[in-house]
């Protein structure tokens, strides 16, 4: 009896201690995201110091570095970044990294950071340089092929950052990608070239970078 008794209180003490846990967790949980919306650097740090995995995702399977990026809560971003446990590699749910947010928003600062932490510039499938080619960022479009991004890197599709930035970038992106060797009679898998992807976005002045390329590389005597 006694010995039943015993064990009767060891389950009640853990029990206790399960669901205090359990609740502290539940508020640090939703502590986390407040202040991330609130870009709220010192909150974020206390979490994590407490113990608070930075990868925790929200309801919506969004992890905290990729929600700091989108609102965009600045300094809540560079705290996760610099946080040694924070994985900056981490996918959201439509298989988006951070540092292709980054690279979509024009975040040049933190586009520098994450490649330093180890971002993945040539993950699999849509790129940062994708991102960064459809928004027309030169400065970070430089960056991530000065840190190898490649090229002609082929979407799920075989969409190329090209293509991208000649349907919905600026001619300056296109023209910057072609000078540094983007291939534009490259085809995605619907069999469309960069010109037609310019062409199809009415961007005229981009059409006619692509075409100029195209005809500068045929040899002598050919249109």
């Amino acid at each position: 009896m006694k010995k039943y008794f015993t064990n009767y209180i060891k389950k009640l003490i853990y029990l206790f201690v399960f669901i205090g846990f359990t609740s502290a967790n539940a508020g640090s949980y939703d502590d986390f995201f407040k202040a991330i919306t609130r870009d709220d650097p010192r909150a974020i740090k206390e979490l994590l110091n407490r113990g608070f995995d930075p990868n925790t995702p929200d309801l919506k399977g969004q992890n905290g570095l990729y929600l700091a990026l989108r609102e965009p809560s600045l300094k809540a971003a560079q705290v996760l970044i610099d946080w040694p446990k924070t994985d900056v590699n981490i996918l959201n749910v439509k298989g988006e990294s951070p540092l292709m947010l980054a690279a979509l928003k024009g975040q040049q600062d933190l586009v520098e950071k994450l490649i330093k932490k180890g971002a993945d510039v040539n993950k699999t499938g849509w790129t940062p340089l994708h991102y960064a080619a459809t928004s027309g960022h030169l400065a970070i479009i430089s960056l991530l092929l000065e840190n190898s991004a490649y090229i002609d890197a082929e979407s799920p599709n075989a969409t190329t950052p090209l293509m991208m930035a000649a349907m919905y970038g600026t001619t300056a992106a296109v023209k910057l990608l072609l000078q540094e060797g983007a291939d534009a009679q490259l085809k995605n898998q619907q069999g469309l070239t960069a010109l037609q992807f310019a062409q199809r976005g009415n961007r005229s002045d981009s059409a006619d970078a692509i075409a100029a390329s195209i005809r500068s590389k045929r040899p002598a005597g050919q249109w």
